[in-house]
């Protein structure tokens, strides 16, 4: 069970910084396209 738990918990983690990524990403493309 806490081996399960912490799993999820890095997927979790993965997750969000998969969509921070995402996020900068675009933040920086829109920043480079108006620029």
């Amino acid at each position: 069970a806490l081996a399960a738990r912490s799993g999820s918990k890095k997927l979790a983690i993965i997750a969000v910084a998969r969509k921070l990524l995402v996020v900068l990403n675009a933040i920086i493309r829109d920043k480079t396209a108006f620029a």
